[in-house]
C-alpha cells in the first residue's frame, strides 16, 4: 500500500495516455471501497447521519480539490449520501491524479 494521499497531483497537459488496466487494477488496492466505471472514472459513495454532515464534507472535497488542482463530479443525493466521481477529463479516461484525489478524499 502506498501513501497516495501524501502525493500532489501534476497537472495533465491533456498528452497524456489514460491508465491502462493492470496500472488501474494496482492503484485500486490503495483505495478502499473505490469502483471503477467503464475503464474512465472512479466513484464512491459516502453515506453521512444528516444534511448538515453531507454538506461539511463537501466543502471538505472541494478545499482539497482546489488545493491539487483536480476536480470531481460530486452528487449530494438522499440528503445524506455523497457520491464522488474522478476522472481525469482531459485524457479522457483516468490518470493517477485521480487516484491520489481519492486517497485524500478517504483521509477527510
Amino acid at each position: 500500500m502506498t501513501d497516495l494521499h501524501l502525493q500532489v497531483c501534476v497537472a495533465c497537459e491533456g498528452t497524456e495516455s489514460p491508465l491502462g488496466e493492470a496500472e488501474i487494477a494496482k492503484l485500486l488496492q490503495d483505495i478502499e471501497g473505490w469502483e471503477v466505471e467503464r475503464h474512465s472514472k472512479i466513484i464512491k459513495t459516502y453515506t453521512f447521519t444528516d444534511f448538515h454532515t453531507s454538506i461539511d464534507f463537501i466543502n471538505k472535497v472541494a478545499q482539497i480539490a482546489e488545493q491539487e488542482g483536480h476536480h470531481p463530479d460530486i452528487n449530494l443525493h438522499h440528503y445524506k449520501k455523497v457520491t464522488i466521481s474522478l476522472s481525469t477529463h482531459a485524457i479522457g479516461g483516468l490518470s493517477e491524479n485521480d487516484f491520489i484525489l481519492a486517497s485524500k478524499i478517504d483521509h477527510i
